[in-house]
């Protein structure tokens, strides 16, 4: 018999993760859906950075970000990532490990024009991971496109989604005296049944 209930309960770990954010957001004063995103350069040392989590969908997470991108370089190559959310109001982790594919269709198209205007020529404006002479610099690039693009922007070529369907996800919760709560979601690239386990603090 699982003891997975109360905040660990349900069968399905996608709806868990829907349901702890959906607590974050209530809870958090900033970025409730920040994750830190690890990826492996061409070098094998790892790298971290903060970015935001857009959508959890029913196999996957997905975020955005310029393909020019350090991030999306390494994450290109190796075709795999991972990532943690954390929550400190309510004292819990998620952790994600499996494969990236880009989400580069209408999708990526619909949430950039969902952003604000200025964000959208932020996008056009940026050259992500690349030396930038000055702040000034860059204010004009935005200005120039700005006035070059227009009120409705397309979608850069180099700029999409990313989506990580995950092949390891845990659940971690704080416990009284350092005897948290962890279960590991674990199954190979392609399955759809998980293997679940609690594992120790």
């Amino acid at each position: 018999m699982s003891d997975r209930t109360g905040k660990f309960a349900g069968d399905n770990p996608f709806e868990l993760a829907r349901q702890w954010l959906a607590e974050a957001e209530a809870s958090e004063i900033n970025d409730p859906n920040a994750i830190a995103l690890s990826t492996i350069g061409a070098d094998g040392m790892p790298n971290a950075r903060m970015v935001l989590l857009k959508d959890i969908e029913d196999d996957a997470f997905v975020f955005y970000t310029n393909y020019g991108s350090v991030k999306a370089q390494e994450i290109d190559a190796a075709g795999k990532a991972a990532f943690v959310m954390h929550w400190k109001s309510l004292r819990r982790q998620i952790r994600v490990r499996g494969s990236v594919t880009r989400e580069d269709g209408p999708q990526a198209d619909a949430y950039y024009e969902s952003r604000s205007l200025k964000s959208r020529i932020g996008a056009w404006a940026s050259h992500q991971s690349q030396p930038l002479e000055s702040r000034a610099s860059l204010m004009a690039e935005a200005a120039k496109l700005g006035l070059e693009k227009g009120l409705n922007p397309d979608r850069p070529p180099f700029w999409g989604g990313y989506r990580i369907t995950p092949t390891e996800i845990e659940f971690w919760a704080d416990g009284d005296y350092r005897l948290h709560d962890r279960f590991r979601w674990t199954r190979l690239k392609g399955e759809k049944s998980w293997n679940i386990s609690r594992l120790n603090p």
